[in-house]
């Protein structure tokens, strides 16, 4: 069973920082395609940042610059660290996982999905 939990999200000033966490179970971590999503009420999902297995990374262009996606393979862990937030960062925020493939961005080309941390940033 594939299992991803989200943590690190919460309530922060415009200019502020969080970093984002999500821990895998029930599979060989590396091996995976990982992603980050978001979506705030009333909008699309979007895909935020994603790291393949070879270590390509890509991120959207709204978040280019400030965030950071980023793994720790020993410990299973993939993180997005947050910087110069922005009112519109707020959403609720999700990781992801796939195995068969990696399209950056595209929700639904991942099959795994966590329980989301809410971010909120206010300005």
């Amino acid at each position: 069973q594939v299992t991803l939990v989200e943590s690190g999200g919460g309530s922060v000033q415009a200019g502020g920082s969080l970093r984002l966490s999500c821990a895998v179970f029930g599979y060989t971590y590396s091996t995976y395609c990982m992603g980050w999503f978001r979506q705030a009420p009333g909008k699309e999902r979007e895909g935020v940042a994603s790291i393949d297995t070879d270590g390509s990374i890509s991120y959207a262009d709204s978040v280019k610059g400030r965030f950071t996606i980023s793994q720790d393979n020993a410990k299973n862990t993939l993180y997005l660290q947050m910087n110069s937030l922005k009112a519109e960062d707020s959403a609720m925020y999700y990781c992801a996982a796939e195995s068969r493939y990696c399209f950056p961005g595209r929700g639904s080309a991942f099959r795994y999905w966590g329980q989301g941390t809410q971010v909120t940033v206010s300005s």
